[in-house]
């Protein structure tokens, strides 16, 4: 055995020069924090950071401003800027080969490179200065790196430089996040309405009765259980589905919650800001103070960026503030096509009309290219197979889409001019919440609303008889709003928001429940005193409130008898003693969680396998099931039994049993085991850990166990939840909270690499300007 220990010498060896080597590649390509350095501005600008490396740019005016920012975003974020903007471009195989081709596929229908290169010669002159200035500082940022950033090394390719455009296709990768149904949804909603009777058909899609929280204070009532039996194409589908599980929660979502001045010590109107997103390293947003100007001429705005983007995106300027929650409206519509005699026409109002066509040239690292046709016509591309009978308008692929208009918001000085702002801005619509100093608060879409006239908002509708069209977009007039209401009070958390005209207006993206902003808005409505430490503590908020009824039906359902047939004691004393909270130490959550999750899977698992027959998915459909559900199991009437159940009572006893198995196969048979922080660790990991051998987990933040879930102000997954915490109120920013889950820098020897994560991770207050400066950097004039 005198062999071993030469060879491990050498495996020794062999490992530190691997590890010197990537260590060596890593240290050459960090970011310049300190010093001095020539860059194409008018005047001196300034980058300094504090211990956590919040960003602050000083410069003598805005475009000076974006050229620092942009700067700073490149240093310390390029590769997460090149995935936005390869994301929404199609363009990723490029970078990672084949694996990324059918997204890339997935993304060039949509052909935003060419959307984004006709809208920017069409954009006002200083936003166009502004993308320019932010552009040629990405680009100084990047080139003044020593080294490219590690991932490219990693992945042996070069970064490529930033273009104008790139910042456009930025904000449609948030389209593609924010909006990304492509049209799947109204299509499975199409299916449904088809298969089954339209009683059955409005009380599975009803909006939520029992969990309302509107800010108009708008109402909608139950919709009834139909008299009818089960529909027969349900209750007989014999293939089981594959995807059985629900759509359960709209994961793409936020909090956004305000008060009025006269519920705050200090005058102004308070802001509570949580942005619900995939959590990854490095995170979502930047923090960042912009200052320029100065005397009385000076401004300053405080936030979070998005690196790619040269604006503020949500914070404070000192006079308002404003956070945002995706709207969850409706804005794109599923065309039915009618087909003319010639294969190569389809039917418009005007007549017949042919189709257009456009190349797109995909090219995937290690292969030859690929060419895909993509088929379009007046309203939008053709859909893809098996969907080609189909067409899709999305807001997106309007120039009404896409402007800086959201920089305005960096010096507004009111609600009112908060609100005219938002009309004109072109980003994916959102809930927009504004408070200013002078105490008052409102609630409007930021983002374009298209105006429409439709049969049916929900389903594939026939246009070419000009019976449904689009006619442009609302006019500032007609948007609607809330401002100043009498509760003080205002809250969106993805659910319905308003009813009435507006709702017709927005129409129906898929809403979520209102049973989280049904408690933050008894949250709000607990104190008649409000403060940034008590808006913070309801974005902390994880009482498990909306599970109450379904721990009471679980209790229903362990009858001695069943308890003592199955072994279901210790089980049953979970769920009594232990399941008021989504707390990392709680079994007992973990167990009801489990039960309603199977409990709906197993009632609308006839809808899935319709679905999945259809080439779609249960979670395709708008429909959120709590609400249909429930009313079905409270109903308990035999004739609406699910098959392959005989009665209620077996459907939800074979609920506790198999998700009690489920549970008990994911934690070594010890329901002890079974605790909710060992099922939700964050798994906050760099896109490419995986692929680098012993090392890369070195990138990833650690597995730790997290409060939190869906259905209550703290939404927390491993992969998706608050990607900021923020609560300010203008003129107060002093006294504000602003935290992210990771860090600042996406470059693992970066000091800011992990800076916040610790602080997000712990309920710390972070502050919401920054600190003592610890980092200057000096970009000087050239010449």
């Amino acid at each position: 055995m005198k062999w071993l220990k030469p060879i491990f010498y050498v495996v020794i060896t062999l490992v530190a020069i691997i590890a010197i080597t990537l260590y060596s590649a890593l240290h050459s390509s960090l970011p310049l924090y300190e010093g001095a350095t020539s860059a194409e501005v008018t005047a001196k600008v300034q980058l300094s950071r504090d211990a956590q490396g919040y960003l602050t740019v000083r410069a003598q005016n805005r475009l000076d401003a974006a050229y620092g920012l942009g700067f700073a975003h490149a240093q310390d974020r390029y590769f997460q800027m090149d995935l936005l903007r390869r994301n929404s471009a199609g363009e990723l195989s490029e970078l990672f080969g084949e694996r990324a081709l059918p997204t890339d596929i997935s993304r060039r229908m949509h052909r935003f490179r060419d959307r984004a290169a006709a809208i920017l010669p069409t954009l006002p002159a200083p936003q166009r200065a502004l993308l320019q200035h932010y552009t040629q500082g990405v680009n100084e940022g990047l080139a003044q790196l020593p080294m490219r950033p590690f991932e490219y090394w990693l992945l042996q390719q070069k970064p490529a430089a930033w273009q104008d455009t790139d910042s456009l296709l930025v904000v449609y990768s948030m389209y593609l996040d924010l909006q990304g149904a492509a049209g799947e949804d109204e299509l499975a909603q199409g299916v449904l309405k088809q298969a089954i009777p339209d009683d059955w058909y409005q009380f599975l899609n009803q909006h939520s009765s029992d969990w309302q929280a509107a800010i108009d204070d708008s109402k909608v009532a139950a919709v009834p259980l139909p008299a009818s039996d089960y529909p027969r194409v349900l209750s007989d589908q014999k293939v089981a589905c594959t995807d059985c599980r629900l759509r359960d929660s709209r994961d793409i979502g936020s909090n956004n919650f305000s008060v009025s001045g006269k519920l705050t010590s200090h005058g102004a109107a308070l802001l509570a800001d949580d942005m619900h997103l995939g959590i990854r390293v490095p995170g979502t947003w930047f923090k960042a103070q912009l200052i320029w100007g100065e005397g009385e001429d000076q401004h300053s705005v405080a936030g979070v960026s998005l690196p790619g983007a040269p604006s503020i995106v949500a914070g404070s300027n000192g006079h308002v503030a404003w956070g945002f929650t995706n709207s969850t409206a409706d804005w794109h519509d599923v065309i039915q096509l009618q087909a003319d005699e010639n294969p190569q026409r389809y039917i418009t109002p005007a007549g017949p009309k042919e189709y257009s066509y456009n190349n797109e040239v995909i090219k995937v690292k290690g292969l030859a290219d690929v060419v895909m046709l993509v088929k379009e016509t007046e309203w939008g591309p053709v859909m893809p197979a098996p969907f080609e009978q189909f067409a899709l308008r999305w807001v997106a692929y309007d120039p009404q889409a896409l402007n800086l208009e959201l920089q305005q918001l960096e010096q507004a000085r009111s609600v009112d001019e908060a609100f005219t702002i938002a009309a004109k801005v072109g980003m994916p619509a959102q809930n927009l919440l504004v408070t200013d100093k002078q105490g008052n608060h409102g609630w409007t879409i930021i983002g374009p609303i298209p105006k429409r006239t439709l049969l049916d908002m929900d389903t594939p509708q026939d246009w070419s008889t000009g019976a449904n069209y689009w006619d442009g977009y609302l006019a500032a007039s007609d948007y609607p709003t809330v401002k100043n209401p009498d509760s003080q009070r205002l809250w969106t958390a993805n659910s319905r928001v308003v009813g009435g005209d507006a709702l017709k207006l927005l129409g129906d993206g898929g809403y979520d429940l209102g049973a989280r902003g049904m408690q933050i808005r008894d949250g709000l409505l607990a104190t008649e005193q409000h403060s940034e430490q008590s808006l913070h503590q309801i974005q902390l908020d994880h009482r498990a409130l909306f599970l109450k009824r379904w721990q009471q039906l679980l209790l229903e359902v362990l009858s001695e008898d069943f308890v003592a047939r199955h072994q279901l004691g210790q089980y049953r004393s979970y769920v009594e003693l232990d399941s008021a909270a989504a707390s990392p130490t709680s079994v007992g959550y973990s167990l009801v969680r489990a039960f309603r999750d199977q409990s709906l899977q197993q009632i609308f698992a006839p809808i899935a396998s319709l679905m999945e027959q259809q080439k779609l998915k249960m979670s395709d459909l708008k429909l959120v099931p709590e609400t249909p559900g429930w009313a079905l199991i409270q109903a308990k009437r035999p004739a609406t039994v699910p098959a392959p159940f005989i009665s209620w009572q077996q459907l939800l006893e074979q609920a506790v049993l198999k998700s009690r198995d489920e549970l008990l196969a994911k934690t070594e048979g010890d329901l002890a085991n079974a605790r909710w922080g060992l099922l939700n660790q964050a798994k906050i990991e760099h896109p490419l850990s995986s692929a680098i051998p012993w090392f890369g987990q070195f990138l990833n933040m650690p597995a730790s166990e997290m409060a939190g879930d869906r259905h209550m102000p703290r939404v927390q997954l491993p992969i998706h939840g608050q990607s900021e915490r923020m609560v300010v109120a203008p003129g107060q920013e002093s006294k504000g909270i602003l935290t992210i889950p990771a860090g600042q820098s996406g470059h693992p020897l970066s000091p800011f690499y992990r800076a916040d994560h610790a602080f997000w991770l712990d309920e710390t207050e972070l502050g919401f300007l920054p600190g003592e400066q610890k980092y200057l950097l000096e970009l000087q004039p050239r010449g």
